[in-house]
């Protein structure tokens, strides 16, 4: 399987231009089972890189434009009359499918952005008492601007914590913007991408991701690095339990992307500031991922 992963880690970098890290990190989401944020200020690629990895995919894909009028029924669907019938039809919403991008998610009320809670964390959607379970695979994409707040309702914790990583793009160098104009000349779109992995295929990978090996001592490294941030000075309020096993998870994942199947206190580093840092209250307006980095330097490696 592993040509698989490269496949779509090529067909990504078709339209995400150098940014192979961010690539990598929206694949450890995927692979691990767990859903992404991208935080980062618009017109660098977030909407390009849900889009791209959708069209990569032999699944459904859906986007959600966030806007203050937005209702929860407007994702989860709703039941409608139906005069010929004489009963209830239940139309479903565009959270039923495979790959969702929520776009500016900031941007929807707190009652909006509560329709996403359960299925984020149990793939189900329940409407006037009925649970209905979504396609599988499924991977929410959120993207949210961190630098316009006029107009946005930030994300309370619990909807925070339901994404295993949160990542930023950033600006690309001068040689990768000039590769993007060259890419442009060139007639590189999205709509082009050919899709490469089957639903099945993400279904097979999830599996082998899990059975990577991860030893006692590696999974200890995990706990005392999520403990630190519950009893450091400068925290708030430290990662969660569900944090932990994120971070375990997306540790398999990484190792497996990276041709192993056993992973390392490196991955763990790798990942931490991704997978641990949105799930952090710091005190008197502290960077979540400076504070992480001090408690990785502090820790014995295994």
């Amino acid at each position: 399987m592993r040509d698989k992963i490269d496949a779509l880690t090529q067909n990504l970098a078709r339209t995400i231009v150098g940014k192979t890290e961010a690539i990598r990190l929206v694949i450890v989401a995927l692979l691990a089972g767990g859903h992404a944020l991208l935080e980062d200020v618009p017109g660098v690629g977030k909407t390009l890189l849900a889009k791209s990895l959708a069209q990569s995919l032999d699944g459904r894909f859906q986007r959600l434009q966030c806007t203050p009028d937005l209702l929860p029924t407007d994702i989860t669907g709703t039941n409608i009359w139906n005069p010929k019938s004489g009963e209830f039809t239940f139309l479903p919403g565009p959270i039923f499918a495979n790959v969702l991008l929520a776009d500016e998610i900031n941007r929807a009320t707190p009652r909006t952005q509560s329709a996403l809670l359960e299925v984020m964390e149990e793939y189900q959607v329940t409407v006037d008492g009925v649970s209905r379970p979504v396609p599988q695979p499924f991977f929410v994409i959120a993207t949210q601007n961190p630098i316009e707040y006029q107009g946005t309702f930030p994300l309370p914790e619990a909807q925070m914590d339901r994404f295993m990583v949160s990542l930023s793009l950033g600006y690309p160098s001068e040689s990768e913007e000039l590769q993007m104009l060259e890419n442009l000349q060139a007639g590189v779109r999205v709509s082009d991408l050919q899709s490469c992995v089957s639903l099945a295929e993400i279904s097979e990978l999830r599996k082998m991701c899990a059975q990577v090996k991860i030893e006692t001592s590696l999974q200890q490294y995990i706990l005392d690095l999520v403990r630190a941030t519950r009893q450091d000075e400068e925290v708030t309020l430290g990662v969660s339990p569900r944090g932990t096993v994120a971070l375990q998870k997306a540790t398999q994942a990484i190792a497996f992307i990276l041709g192993r199947d056993y992973a390392i206190p490196d991955d763990v580093k790798f990942l931490a500031p991704h997978v641990l840092s949105h799930r952090l209250i710091p005190r008197g307006g502290r960077n979540a991922k400076t504070i992480i980095a001090k408690l990785l330097q502090s820790l014995p490696i295994p």
